[in-house]
């Protein structure tokens, strides 16, 4: 995959390990927008950088992505190995932050709170922060309400972007119950549910870009191939904007 990786072991407790799925190929001269996500598994399970970008591409648009992630990690995980460090050095457009579902109250709180802090280190390079919603597990104990609003607080103490990828998710499901957005474990996403949320972000981040997509989009650059058959294709596109126009806010 395309998208620069910067990975977060669990044990690093300074620095970062860099790596790039393709060191030879170049960057894009002069992106439309170069994105930084700052998250966990939850991001780089199906290399959803890479998908924002194949979706991104099939739009008419050239999007760059940086990707930090490490397993389980919370925002402030991110503040204290680097990542603060890492905005500063690549001036990114636009840094989506994510953690998990967040719905406990502590967790809200913690969400809040270092959304707060590099949102800070954000504007200071003159990017735009962005919360990435995701989902609960697919447990009747969680809600994606509870995610919704926790990660819409976030975004609205710092007046940044709201991406509503789990919003999304609960849209093709009404739509269509039979298509898997859930991994085996009840929790990751499956492909189709990663498509989901990248063309979630695409649609918020260029407002109408989903509308004409294809349902084979192949990428010039090394990043994930997304197939689908038209019909369901038809789903997404509907649910994705249904839940940007709904709930997004830019």
């Amino acid at each position: 995959m395309l998208s620069r990786l910067f990975w977060l072991p669990i044990a690093l407790a300074l620095g970062l390990h860099g790596c790039s799925g393709d060191p030879t190929e170049p960057t894009l001269e002069d992106p439309d927008l170069t994105v930084m996500f700052v998250g966990n598994s939850l991001t780089y399970t199906n290399n959803l950088p890479g998908l924002v970008e194949t979706v991104a591409e099939a739009a008419g648009y050239a999007v760059e992505t940086i990707s930090i992630a490490g397993p389980n990690y919370g925002l402030g995980d991110h503040w204290v190995t680097g990542t603060p460090r890492t905005i500063r050095e690549q001036r990114p457009d636009v840094v989506v932050l994510q953690q998990g579902p967040s719905t406990l109250a502590e967790s809200r709180a913690y969400l809040v709170e270092w959304t707060d802090s590099l949102a800070r280190v954000a504007r200071e390079v003159g990017a735009d922060p962005a919360l990435l919603m995701v989902w609960p597990p697919d447990d009747p104990d969680y809600s994606f309400g509870a995610v919704y609003a926790s990660y819409l607080a976030a975004a609205e103490a710092v007046g940044g972007t709201f991406i509503p990828a789990g919003m999304a998710w609960v849209e093709v499901r009404k739509s269509d119950g039979t298509l898997a957005l859930y991994g085996p474990d009840g929790f990751h996403p499956d492909l189709l549910g990663s498509v989901v949320a990248a063309m979630t972000i695409v649609e918020t981040l260029f407002e109408g870009s989903v509308r004409d997509l294809p349902p084979n989009m192949t990428p010039s650059r090394r990043n994930p191939d997304i197939r689908m058959p038209p019909a369901t294709l038809e789903t997404l596109v509907g649910a994705v904007q249904r839940a940007v126009e709904r709930y997004a806010r830019r």
